[in-house]
């Protein structure tokens, strides 16, 4: 009876690690069989021993457990509702309360609404973006291969557009017929000449591609303001080097700013050259910290001309985190959205330019709330990095810099990418983005509007310090168009 219960034990578990091994759902289960059914264990027990533990739902960084578990419920399209009341104290400071309506629209009156020209007017092939979701800057060589292939197809089956991050355009951003928005770094990757400088003729190959929609100048990112782009050599894989049009096996470390942009005059005419060489939209993307420049830059543009002003003004936020970065720089620099977006916003408003250039919101917004919430704040569309992460199975092990993601999604180890399996995971992206747009819409509704483009300031408010509720409207007034740029 013992030698039949151990050779029962050991044909089960041969059953178990051949089904681990073969299925594509589970990058963790793939890329360790047996073992890794133990975190799906530990996750069904927790709910009922929580609360003999410290780590709750909202304890967890820098994404929490219950931030998380909507995305992978988005993701695999199962029932996002939950029971028994919120887990979440009503007069916490910095909350936002969303303010219902009486009159709520009905289901046969809402209408759609989620459109949005980039560079009409001014572009030579203006760019109409379909959603106010999409997907973030994430290079290829940070993130990998078959993570970029899942993206390109969850983008193009649910409408929204991909970014490239500053690594380039790979062939797996291509692959799943999405559109793509094209990011120049500081170092120029994929459009660089021999001197690390801007090729015209590799950034009209690139605009020839129907797919490439818009460019992005970036000047900073949310995890490191003020420091470029970090890939450890030990991620430069041959087609990532030849992808950037630098040597394999280095680390590749971009400039901290553009070399040839050293005034706001400067940044204007690369703005105004790019979008003349490539015929279509071109913005810039950048975390505020000292805001002067922005007055600057929009008292240029109203002197130069309107044709010098960028399409689009992508805020990044000081709390954003997917490329790896000092720690000194993702804890303590740059301001956090909440500021920086209706800084910008009222910027440009007051200089009469919030119709000429589209805000686009990114940085740690995961949750429909988050994106409800930078709507109301001033952003035409919201991208998010570690959100569509994690709908790619991401499970938070914070490996991103090291070649050793269990999932498959920041490493280049084939070992451990054969956990990710780009048909399934592609579906997964698509879901997250359709069930985010949908989650936003209920928000929207509940606050009277029937698209949240038509989110303003006056349907949200903030828990102040005392725990009381103050007006988004009178925490942050809007402002007025100055006089002169009627």
């Amino acid at each position: 009876m013992v030698v039949l219960a151990i050779l029962g034990f050991l044909v089960w578990l041969a059953w178990m690690y051949i089904a681990d091994v073969t299925q594509t759902k589970h990058a963790v289960r793939r890329n360790y069989p047996v073992l890794g059914r133990f975190r799906y264990l530990f996750e069904h027990l927790g709910e009922f021993f929580r609360q003999y533990f410290f780590a709750l739902d909202r304890e967890e960084l820098p994404f929490n457990r219950a931030q998380r578990t909507w995305v992978y419920r988005a993701a695999k399209n199962l029932d996002s509702t939950v029971a028994f009341g919120s887990t979440q104290p009503m007069n916490q400071p910095g909350q936002v309360i969303f303010l219902n309506t009486l009159l709520a629209p009905l289901e046969g009156e809402i209408h759609g609404g989620d459109e949005l020209w980039f560079g009409q007017g001014y572009a030579r092939i203006p760019y109409l973006s379909n959603s106010f979701f999409n997907i973030s800057a994430m290079s290829f060589g940070a993130l990998s291969a078959p993570a970029i292939t899942a993206l390109s197809h969850g983008a193009g089956q649910s409408g929204v557009w991909l970014n490239t991050g500053e690594g380039g355009l790979s062939p797996y951003h291509l692959q799943g017929g999405c559109d793509i928005v094209f990011q120049i770094g500081t170092a120029k990757y994929g459009v660089r000449d021999e001197h690390g400088g801007l090729s015209d003729e590799k950034l009209a190959e690139i605009a020839a591609i129907e797919q490439v929609r818009m460019f992005e100048i970036k000047l900073s990112q949310g995890a490191k303001p003020g420091k470029g782009g970090i890939l450890p050599g030990i991620k430069v894989t041959d087609l990532i080097a030849t992808t950037r049009g630098i040597p394999a096996g280095q680390d590749s470390i971009s400039p901290n700013r553009h070399p040839e942009i050293n005034s706001v005059d400067d940044l204007l005419d690369m703005i105004h050259h790019v979008r003349e060489v490539s015929g279509k939209p071109t913005g810039i993307k950048a975390v505020i910290g000292h805001s002067a420049w922005l007055d600057d830059m929009c008292q240029r543009i109203r002197q130069r001309g309107l044709q010098y002003a960028p399409d689009f003004f992508t805020v990044d936020s000081g709390d954003g985190g997917s490329g790896a970065a000092p720690q000194s720089l993702i804890d303590n620099m740059g301001l956090p959205i909440r500021r920086s977006l209706p800084l910008l916003a009222d910027k440009l408003t007051y200089y009469g330019l919030r119709d000429r250039v589209r805000i686009i919101a990114s940085g740690k917004l995961i949750n429909p709330v988050d994106v409800a919430t930078a709507l109301c704040l001033g952003a035409d569309s919201v991208n998010t990095a570690r959100g569509f992460m994690f709908s790619l199975g991401c499970i938070q092990a914070m490996q991103c810099n090291r070649n050793t993601c269990p999932t498959g999604v920041t490493t280049h180890d084939t070992d451990l990418q054969k956990g990710l399996d780009p048909t399934d995971k592609a579906v997964r992206v698509a879901n997250f983005a359709r069930n985010m747009r949908h989650e936003v819409e209920i928000i929207a509704h509940s606050c009277g509007v029937n698209h949240p483009r038509q989110f303003n300031r006056s349907h949200a408010c903030i828990i102040d310090a005392r725990g009381y509720p103050e007006p988004m409207s009178e925490r942050y007034p809007e402002v007025e168009t100055a006089a002169e740029y009627r």
